[in-house]
């Protein structure tokens, strides 16, 4: 006889090899879901090695499984480990069906990958759609061209995974950015299923400042952020470029490397930024929102939750996005800039600091994103504690009521 709890649990599974995008997203997704409800407790599967960083809400833990890390060809290997990445990767499928078994969700949420990282959740989902617990997947706004998306789809067998486990598939934005899923074979039963969140709304707290940037928060600036750091060498170089061609830039320039920045790279801008008075720069920030609240302006490369904190923030950005490996940022960025809520720098036209110079210069001048009046814009975290609410107040017996309904 199944006993009847009085409290929920939500586990939340985020592949995490690469970057911040995905662990700042569930995060986010976490505290709001506790926030909305006191009987709820979240738990969090990452593969992140630096979420023991972030503070978490009461009520929201996480366990971290073993790194892995995708090489420029494509292949997967493991971060801190030397076994080889199938080893990894079943080290990493045990830990998550094994934490789904004892902490026994209600509600499932699945970031971005429907199977996991080459599959290592299908056995979970396996198991927990037996128990009736709610299958549910989370998408960004805009995955990559649509192209490229269904060669990768089809190879990792995503589009099947759709029909065959998800009860419910929220896209994290809005169609008139974008249909993450344009272009592939998605059947019409799946289609029913998706519901456009809107943004997910973010907030600030105090910042954790350092006593060489206390005196810049007290006066304007442009936050330079390139997200994780990873692959934002070439933004923070056409950044100093423009601050060493031009001594008379207007606001000064808060950099924030991120954590994945090679630390020779890192060491290199810095050792430039230190001879400039109005360029400083930090590593990292857990609390990136609260430095973003205090600028009068953004340069960003405008991946997800970057783009979030801009329009949550209402601030003014310019947004030089990436083009490789993914189109995400490019197709994100050049729709958001047709929809009046910032300004777009192509890559080509960003490489010569005195166009970045100007770009940054006018920034101050262009209208908020809230100037743009787009109906829903930032009802994501509403719409997800919406959705959450409903499948975790229908229980399982609800969930397996709806599955027979789609399958009549």
């Amino acid at each position: 006889m199944t006993v009847r709890r009085h409290h929920k649990r939500v586990l939340v599974y985020s592949h995490d090899s690469f970057g911040l995008g995905h662990l700042r997203r569930c995060r986010a997704i976490a505290h709001s879901l506790v926030d909305e409800d006191p009987a709820v407790s979240v738990l969090i599967l990452s593969g992140s090695p630096i979420i023991g960083s972030f503070d978490f809400r009461s009520r929201v833990d996480f366990v971290r499984v073993p790194g892995v890390i995708k090489l420029r060809n494509g292949e997967y290997v493991s971060l801190s480990l030397h076994i080889d990445i199938e080893e990894t990767l079943a080290m990493r499928s045990s830990i998550i069906r094994h934490t789904a078994d004892i902490f026994d969700p209600d509600l499932l949420i699945v970031d971005k990958e429907p199977l996991g990282l080459r599959g290592e959740v299908r056995d979970t989902l396996d198991l927990l759609q037996r128990r009736g617990t709610a299958l549910v997947l989370g998408l960004r706004d805009v995955m990559d061209d649509p192209e490229a998306l269904e060669s990768e789809w089809e190879r990792k067998q995503a589009v099947p995974a759709l029909a065959e486990y998800y009860d419910d598939i929220w896209v994290y934005g809005l169609p008139e950015i974008c249909d993450p899923l344009a272009g592939l074979p998605v059947p019409t039963s799946v289609r029913r299923r998706m519901t456009y969140t809107g943004y997910l709304r973010r907030s600030a707290s105090e910042p954790q400042a350092t006593p060489d940037i206390l005196d810049l928060l007290e006066r304007d600036f442009v936050l330079v952020t390139p997200g994780g750091g990873g692959d934002g060498e070439a933004l923070i170089d056409l950044v100093l470029a423009v601050y060493e061609h031009d001594r008379a830039m207007p606001l000064p320039a808060l950099i924030v490397f991120g954590p994945f920045m090679q630390p020779e790279q890192r060491a290199w801008f810095a050792s430039r930024a230190a001879r400039l008075e109005n360029v400083r720069t930090i590593t990292f920030n857990a609390r990136l929102e609260s430095l973003m609240a205090r600028a009068a302006g953004v340069v960003a490369m405008g991946g997800y939750n970057t783009f979030c904190e801009i329009l949550s923030f209402d601030k003014k950005a310019l947004i030089v996005p990436r083009t490789a490996p993914r189109l995400e940022q490019f197709i994100r960025a050049r729709r958001a800039a047709e929809l009046g809520l910032l300004t777009m720098l192509p890559e080509e036209e960003g490489r010569d600091p005195r166009v970045m110079a100007g770009a940054i210069r006018r920034l101050t001048e262009q209208p908020p994103p809230s100037t743009a009046m787009i109906p829903g814009l930032l009802d994501g975290m509403r719409t997800v504690n919406r959705r959450a609410r409903r499948w975790l107040d229908e229980g399982r017996a609800g969930c397996f009521a709806a599955r027979e309904r789609l399958e009549a």
